[in-house]
């Protein structure tokens, strides 16, 4: 049997590396094919079996991925609705999340309204957003929406779309797994006749009074923790809601390696399950004594077993079904079944079964770290433990001695998952807390034992007594975070390293496996040398004479990686999302970090349009860099926040391992005149490497590339380049593009930008011109690299998934 889930596991996760779903035949011959080796698999009865049988489990779990992809997939807006108004009559589908600018929400589709005499097709649940909207001379406020309400409103949608680069949240993948098959914002009401409105209060099912339940909690938390800084947490303990967490506290929860406790963990539920459990059982027995005689009715253990069931589902809807809570709650049920069934079961059977069930209903868990390192920390212990477990009876042991055992076998464990998820973790994160061990040590009992009772009975205890609870809750992880904190400010909290390729993890992983050997196995202190190469990782580099370019898909916005043989220099940061996110916290740190990048050489903004200069702090505060060049002014607070700062000027120049660096523009009394746009100032730079070249020219137009042909003239001339304000109409006139005769153009813009760049008429400018076209939005992260010859790769194309449907 375990042979078999693992099989099937196997095939779902190959399925999701598919650039395509099999086509209708392709799966009905496969399917025919696991059912006849299925068949022949019962007839035999050599170990022969077992193989057959795992071909057979691997088919099925490839194609029941495929066919859930399938289905969903033909969920998805057609395209020619997107950007159209909607009218729609619907349910709130989840737990509204209020950010700044407004509110958002998972909206469950009841009746779509026509529209010109024509039913638009809509998907059943979608994701949307409801922004703030001036309404003539006064701002138009949010209604406040609540789980299960039921609303009419008028929607503008789009098929789903994020930004494909490599080593980052793949966002389309994610609105797949959760059946979200369109994105979109609610229109304001002023633009039409049919108004948004609430048409019912609540309507009943069980996903609305889970969604509702979770909410009245979380207001309960807030409304008893007013103003505190870490009330967040306690949501996030309480219903598993992390997404109010500030960045600046997961950083440091991260560095520490606490961030699976920040959340309803394994641990966390079979804690309540048990105590439940314990509860029951104790009550259980206890009414013998009384007229009800309970146990001659139903054994105590089964009563036990079933409430403890029962509170771990309970917990786990409260946590929204994620992964870990989905393996501890498979995990209870199966070992509870058995139990009532009258059978023993080993615990690899039942880890095995929960992971089967996990990948049945969800079989894009496999592409989440989460799965891996859940799974992986409970199998890395059960197989460092065969033959170390040694039964002793209480009895036979003093206190003290007793103490001692708990507290070797819990420093076991903690060395064991330590050390057994190392490979795992490098090829998840590319880092590995160090003082996670000390952080664990004392945040686990703390936040298993008395944080978390304290925010469950708090959070549901009337008046003052659960004010007092949650006070009490958050005092102990106040004082945990300054604990924490200080942790983390250590510079060696941290070891990163480059994500190890595949032929190093599977060293590490043999390694790993080789030095927890049960007791009994031969010198395992050789797993050690296993280690050495992810350990020497080292990041990697352009040979000499050589130049990469990553062009980053941030959406509308610019960001670029340069590296010659020693040298790293980014040009600009991508744009702000929210306050609490941009491109530098989602695109351009996960992506260095996972190469292992710390420090770069310099930094060009080239000029302060939010688009430009929104991921440059986040970047400052995360990586060494040495100076910054911009056209920004001088009290702008990235310039404030440079180590060291300079004024991009035309003239200067730089070389760099055979690489030459020249700035065109802006000219240096553009800065003595107050005339000029940020646009007009931006920083414009070349760079050439033997015979290729890249001209990247911010968000110049008409009047500055004229100034730049009169005053370089040949010296534009480029192999590559990124194509001005995005391909605006107001850029890449003709003139200037004759001069610059690129093979390639790179347009760095976002999917249904509110712009519309690159403009239709600019575009085909390009092509007239002979000129290769690269957008972003349908290619995902650009790698240019400039050597012998100039070799591009785009990431849609590399990558291939079948959830990138363009």
């Amino acid at each position: 049997m375990r042979s078999s889930v693992i099989a099937f596991v196997l095939g779902v996760a190959v399925l999701q590396t598919m650039p395509a779903l099999p086509s209708t035949v392709t799966a009905f011959l496969l399917f025919c094919s696991a059912c006849l080796l299925a068949a022949a698999a019962c007839r035999m009865r050599s170990r022969a079996r077992i193989v057959i049988r795992g071909v057979s489990a691997y088919l099925l779990g490839f194609l029941w991925a495929g066919a859930l992809a399938s289905y969903h997939l033909s969920q998805e807006l057609p395209k020619e609705w997107e950007g159209r108004d909607i009218t729609l009559i619907g349910t709130i589908d989840s737990l509204p999340i209020a950010f700044q600018q407004g509110v958002r929400f998972n909206f469950a589709v009841e009746r779509v309204l026509a529209q010109d005499g024509m039913t638009p097709t809509v998907p059943g649940r979608l994701a949307l957003s409801w922004y703030s909207a001036f309404n003539r001379d006064e701002l138009q406020s949010v209604p406040q929406v609540q789980p299960g309400e039921r609303w009419q409103l008028t929607v503008r949608l789009r098929r789903p779309q994020g930004n494909a680069n490599q080593y980052v949240f793949d966002y389309e993948v994610w609105l797949l797994e959760q059946n979200l098959r369109a994105t979109g914002s609610v229109r304001a009401d002023h633009s039409f006749q049919i108004k948004n409105q609430r048409l019912d209060s609540f309507v009943f099912s069980v996903n609305n009074v889970i969604e509702r339940s979770r909410g009245w909690l979380r207001d309960r938390i807030y409304n008893a923790l007013p103003g505190h800084p870490y009330a967040s947490v306690i949501v996030a303990l309480v219903i598993g809601d992390q997404r109010a967490i500030d960045q600046s506290d997961w950083k440091i929860f991260n560095r520490t390696g606490i961030g699976h406790l920040i959340s309803i963990s394994g641990l966390h539920i079979t804690m309540i399950a048990g105590l439940c459990a314990s509860l029951v059982h104790a009550l259980w027995r206890r009414s013998f004594f009384t007229r009800a005689q309970l146990p001659l009715l139903l054994p105590a253990q089964k009563a036990a077993a079933l409430a403890g069931a029962l509170a771990a589902l309970g917990y786990v809807a409260l946590a929204g079904f994620g992964v870990p809570a989905q393996r501890t709650l498979y995990m209870l049920g199966v070992v509870a079944v058995a139990l009532w069934a009258g059978r023993i079961t080993s615990v690899s059977h039942v880890l095995c079964v929960a992971l089967g069930i996990v990948v049945v209903f969800d079989p894009w868990a496999v592409l989440w770290p989460g799965f891996w390192l859940s799974f992986g920390a409970v199998a890395i212990i059960l197989y460092a433990s065969v033959g170390r477990t040694v039964a002793q009876h209480s009895s036979e042991l003093t206190r003290s001695a007793s103490l001692i055992v708990k507290l070797k076998s819990a420093s076991h464990t903690q060395y064991v998952v330590t050390i057994g998820l190392v490979p795992l973790t490098m090829l998840l994160f590319g880092q590995i807390s160090l003082v996670s061990p000390i952080a664990n040590a004392i945040a686990i009992p703390l936040v298993s034992f008395f944080v978390t009772p304290l925010a469950l009975v708090g959070s549901t205890a009337p008046g003052g007594l659960g004010v007092w609870m949650l006070q009490g809750a958050h005092f102990l992880i106040e004082q945990l975070a300054l604990l924490l904190g200080w942790l983390s400010s250590f510079p060696v909290a941290v070891w990163s390293a480059p994500i190890p390729p595949a032929w190093i993890f599977a060293a590490a992983l043999l390694g790993t496996l080789w030095l927890l050997a049960p007791a009994g196995w031969p010198v395992r202190w050789l797993g050690l040398a296993a280690l050495l190469p992810l350990a020497l990782n080292v990041p990697s580099r352009p040979a000499a004479g050589e130049m990469w370019v990553t062009a980053f898909d941030v959406g509308q916005g610019m960001a670029l990686l340069i590296e010659t043989s020693h040298h790293r220099l980014l040009y600009d940061t991508g744009p702000a999302y929210s306050p609490d996110s941009d491109g530098g916290t989602r695109v351009i740190l996960p992506y260095v970090k996972a190469r292992g990048i710390s420090r770069l050489d310099g930094l060009i903004v080239s000029h302060s349009d939010t688009d430009h200069v929104g991921g440059a702090l986040s970047v400052l505060d995360e990586l060494n860099v040495d100076w910054v060049s911009s056209s920004l002014p001088l009290e702008h607070p990235v310039v404030e926040r440079a180590a060291s700062h300079r004024r991009c000027e035309a003239g200067q120049s730089w070389t760099w391992d055979d690489v030459r660096f020249d700035m065109l523009h802006p000219a240096p009394v553009s800065y003595e005149s107050m005339k000029w746009k940020p646009n007009a100032r931006s920083c414009t730079l070349k760079i050439s490497v033997g015979e290729y070249s890249i001209l990247l020219a911010g968000d110049i137009e008409a009047v500055q590339e004229s100034e730049l042909v009169e005053r370089e003239g040949e010296r534009l001339a480029s192999t590559v380049l990124l194509a001005p304000h995005h391909g605006s109409g107001t850029s890449s006139t003709m003139p200037f593009l004759q001069e610059v005769k690129p093979q390639i153009a790179l347009f760095q813009v976002g999917y249904r930008n509110r712009y519309r760049h690159p403009k239709a008429e600019v575009f085909e400018r390009y092509g007239s011109l002979g000129i290769e076209r690269i957008r972003t939005d349908e290619s995902g992260m650009v790698t240019l690299r400039f050597g012998s010859g100039l070799v591009k790769s785009e990431f849609r194309k590399e990558h291939a998934r079948y959830w990138y449907h363009r």
